[in-house]
């Protein structure tokens, strides 16, 4: 296996290497660079290529914050940004399944280079492993007039049918391709499941902590012609086509430093760390997920979702400082359904402090309640859907956050990691490679076979997996929050009055 492997795909034969017996090809290309006269256009397939080309160094990041990108144009310094990454344990025949990772990060920032998004582990356990790099920020999700909506999406799809066209090559079988992915890749997923383009590219999915937040074309238009004022332009391809990705990044990070005193107008995502998310335009994205999968939209995709216990942690800027009663008021006023028989989140949790229903309320709004109602959706609509919360943690200030779940399936924190951690619990460095080993088991169970081994989730049992130091099967664990929120019904954000 020292010899370097070869791959003929569509547009050309790329050179990868063999990594402790997995073959690894970084930075193909799935799409043109978007810059140009393509920069707030739908990707386009990559040029094709002479001879073999070397798929050995992760390509360039997107444009976001402390990324290098040319001065006026969408692309990098250094070339092609919309590239995937394949490992492979078995270049022959084999027909693996197939699982296409889809990072995260507030639908502004992410790379496949990330080190902690690594395909090694899971391709070792006997799947091709697929991940890439898409456009985020104002790049990929702004409203633009003249340019369609949801880039970044669209550049997942593109990603995808890649991944039809040439897995086959790499030891994938495309007939059984798994989407996964968390937090803005878990909506991004969520919006996948229903859009009609996407039909027919993958055959399951993996939500991880999937964000409430979709929002109406006039809503997105709203954001951008704020974000695009800070420039003294307007949101059109033909303005922001002159401005530079590093101005829209900063016009972008000074719009959320404002986004708490939007409120009134922009409604509840205002409260959210990101003015991005996915738009309901009725065409790329016809409807909200809920209401798209209630109605059967997804019925022949196989669905596992989730979310962690401590979601919010991660992103809570008063950790370690009081909560007044008052501000806890104020964030049920603006999160909390409206009216529900059980009383609201005081009498529900009457031994909660302020700081605790603080964190509660927004960890339901944002990623608990969106990912628990989505098994909901997909039952109601006629399809299966497996639903389960990580409740382990090592990290005792942090709890079991945000984003812990994706290093344990993708065995990217190590027993170092976690023992060396100031914060770490009694016996977490113990426990960590077991709890990682049985997650992603139950993910490849769920790839391989669509079953990860718990019954689904249906209405009256509500049975979910519960990650502690042994796995568990029991009844939905957040009953009391559940409650509150189970006549809510999670839909398209709009616009709540003009400014």
């Amino acid at each position: 296996m020292n010899v370097e492997p070869e791959i003929r795909t569509a547009a050309g034969v790329v050179r990868g290497r063999w990594e402790n017996a997995v073959a690894v090809f970084r930075g193909i290309p799935y799409a043109r660079s978007p810059i140009g006269s393509r920069r707030f256009a739908a990707p386009v397939p990559p040029q094709r290529w002479d001879g073999a080309r070397d798929a050995l160094k992760f390509g360039p990041s997107v444009p976001q914050a402390g990324g290098a990108m040319s001065s006026v144009s969408g692309g990098t310094a250094d070339g092609d940004c919309l590239t995937l990454n394949v490992w492979s344990p078995d270049l022959g025949a084999a027909g693996l399944p197939v699982m296409v990772w889809i990072h995260g990060g507030k639908y502004l920032e992410g790379t496949s280079s990330n080190p902690h998004h690594d395909g090694a582990t899971l391709a070792k356990s006997g799947v091709v492993m697929v991940s890439m790099n898409y456009r985020t920020g104002v790049e990929g999700f702004a409203h633009i007039a003249g340019a369609p909506n949801n880039r970044g999406i669209l550049d997942q799809a593109a990603a995808l049918r890649w991944v039809q066209d040439n897995v086959a090559a790499f030891g994938g079988d495309p007939g059984n391709v798994t989407v996964f992915g968390q937090s803005a890749g878990a909506g991004c997923i969520a919006a996948l499941l229903t859009m009609p383009m996407a039909a027919g590219l993958f055959r399951r999915a993996i939500a991880q902590s999937v964000p409430g937040t979709y929002f109406s074309t006039r809503l997105a238009a709203a954001i951008s012609a704020t974000i695009a004022a800070e420039l003294g332009v307007q949101a059109t391809v033909g303005e922001l086509a002159r401005i530079s990705p590093r101005a829209l990044i900063n016009a972008t990070d000074a719009i959320i430093q404002r986004m708490p005193e939007l409120v009134e107008s922009w409604g509840p995502m205002a409260l959210t760390p990101t003015p991005f998310s996915p738009i309901v335009d009725g065409d790329v994205l016809p409807h909200a997920p809920w209401r798209a999968l209630g109605g059967g939209a997804a019925r022949g995709i196989d669905l596992l979702v989730g979310h962690t216990r401590d979601e919010f942690r991660l992103f809570n800027t008063r950790l370690g400082s009081e909560v007044t009663d008052e501000q806890v008021s104020a964030t049920l006023v603006g999160l909390a359904p409206a009216s529900n028989s059980s009383g609201g989140y005081r009498a529900v949790y009457p031994e909660a402090t302020p700081e605790q229903l603080y964190e509660l309320v927004n960890s339901d709004w944002l990623f608990r309640m969106p990912s628990l109602h989505l098994a909901a959706a997909q039952y109601a609509g006629g399809g299966q859907a497996w639903t389960y919360e990580l409740c382990w943690s090592y990290d005792q200030e942090q709890g079991a956050s945000h984003s812990l779940d994706l290093l344990l399936v993708l065995g990217t924190l190590s027993v170092e990691d976690v023992s060396s951690h100031p914060s770490a619990g009694a016996n977490a460095a113990d426990e960590v490679i077991g709890v990682a080993h049985h997650m992603r088991t139950d993910w490849l169970n769920f790839a391989t076979t669509g079953n990860p081994g718990w019954a689904p989730y249906d209405p009256d049992t509500r049975s979910t997996r519960v990650y502690t130091a042994e796995p568990i099967t029991q009844p939905y664990p957040e009953e009391r929050s559940r409650h509150i929120w189970h006549t809510h019904r999670f839909d398209t954000l709009d616009l709540l009055h003009t400014e």
